[in-house]
């Protein structure tokens, strides 16, 4: 009797290890996976200026991946792997989801991905991106974009605008989106866990140059609210080479527009190391397969530090060029949503200014623009623009605590809300005294 239960302890032990390994392989559904927890048994967020304080706005939410505001008060939020999209309405959620799809989340990263809204006088449009399958936690069928109608409290109308592959995963399907200031949809998707060259071919989208031609895959594309190519195109006028505004990217969960220049940015996931913040010009490479942060790359570590621009890129006959990244970090920290906080509400030292949250330590990171606002004001250790450690983070380190960080969003008041995906909550900032 002794023998069997030791021998079933054994087995339970090592069916442990081994999940715990697994869900390490993933980049968000791997690595906060492991540490899911309610907000009372979690440290409560902290936020370093003491002039300003966070609260827990709502909490028990369901795998939350993205939020948006629709006006005060109302916000629509995404449940990664139940395919729900849910309504917060002065702070009570309602009984009935506003939509429920058959999404395919049993592994890796699939599931709802990404969430924006476009108003056009009264109407509403509501855009989703999600791995779609024809039964709920059934094999996919894509990576699909959809606009809707709200329309009572529902969702209704759907448009597909983009059906884009999901092999071989089940990671780095992206899933940020952002309206752009030309009232255009941009959208993120990552190489789709193609990390090794065989026996998965490159596309020459991953600066492959003898590489499967371009499949939607590993950039952030760009099309009109009804889901046609933009003006021709910026790299090509075939599709789907005309739906690039920047490739070479690994995998990004997060982009958005400059308030004051109308500039794109972006955050992307690097291996174990090299994740990055950068400035996305029209026709952006970001040297992805050949360098990942300043690294050329060598094998699944940090390889070559390199200054200059990698050699052998596509580069489209000079319509595509390479920028190195206005930040890296050299470690595995996991950088998710990118937010300019339009709004003078936590003080005019903040406004503008760029916030950016991490999956992997639950960390609100606060960068200063330059005069120019093409890169970061960095001082310190920091002024080479690469963290090497930890302690080099600590100049800009606005907050932390938060778990998971899936979204950074402003809201209707001019606060800035942070959705923590292993609290399950919504946090907001705001000032530690305010006026009656």
């Amino acid at each position: 009797m002794y023998v069997i239960e030791a021998l079933i302890s054994l087995l339970s032990l090592i069916t442990a290890f081994l999940l715990f390994g697994s869900l390490l392989e993933n980049n968000i559904a791997g690595a906060v996976l492991i540490k899911q927890c309610e907000v009372e048994v979690c440290s409560d967020p902290i936020v370093k200026d003491s002039n300003l304080k966070v609260e827990l706005f709502h909490t028990k939410l369901k795998a939350p991946s993205n939020m948006v505001f629709l006006n005060d008060s109302d916000i629509l939020f995404l449940e990664r792997y139940s395919g729900k999209v849910n309504r917060i309405i002065n702070e009570t959620i309602l009984p009935e989801p506003l939509l429920d799809v058959n999404v395919a989340a049993g592994a890796g990263e699939r599931g709802m991905l990404g969430l924006s809204i476009s108003k056009a006088g009264s109407n509403v449009y509501v855009f989703i991106y999600y791995t779609e399958s024809e039964s709920d936690g059934g094999s996919p069928i894509g990576n699909r974009l959809y606009r809707y109608e709200l329309m009572n409290s529902k969702l209704v109308n759907p448009k597909l605008l983009l059906d884009l592959p999901f092999k071989p995963g089940p990671n780095h399907n992206g899933g940020s989106i952002a309206m752009g200031p030309d009232d255009n949809v941009y959208l993120t998707i990552g190489d789709l866990d193609n990390v090794t060259d065989k026996p998965r071919p490159n596309t020459i989208m991953q600066n492959a140059i003898d590489g499967e031609e371009a499949n939607g895959s590993g950039g952030i594309l760009r099309i009109t609210q009804s889901g046609e190519a933009v003006n021709g195109g910026i790299i090509g006028n075939i599709y789907p080479l005309n739906l690039y505004y920047g490739y070479g990217i690994r995998n990004s969960f997060g982009i958005d527009f400059d308030p004051i220049t109308g500039k794109l940015w972006d955050t992307e996931n690097g291996p174990n190391y090299g994740d990055e913040i950068n400035l996305v010009e029209p026709g952006f490479n970001s040297g992805w397969k050949k360098v990942q942060g300043i690294w050329k790359l060598r094998g699944s570590n940090a390889g070559v530090e390199l200054r200059s621009p990698p050699e052998d890129l596509v580069l489209f006959d000079g319509k595509g060029r390479y920028s190195a990244p206005e930040f890296s970090w050299k470690g595995r920290y996991g950088p998710t949503s990118i937010k300019f906080l339009d709004s003078a509400k936590l003080g005019k030292e903040y406004e503008h200014d760029l916030f950016v949250g991490d999956v992997h330590n639950g960390t609100l990171y606060h960068f200063d623009l330059n005069k120019t606002r093409t890169g970061l004001l960095l001082q310190g250790p920091l002024r080479d623009g690469v963290a090497n450690n930890t302690e080099e983070l600590e100049g800009v380190t606005f907050a932390s605590g938060f778990g998971g960080i899936t979204d950074i969003e402003v809201g209707s008041d001019g606060y800035l809300y942070v959705l923590s995906y292993v609290h399950r909550s919504i946090y907001r900032i705001v000032p530690a005294v305010t006026d009656n």
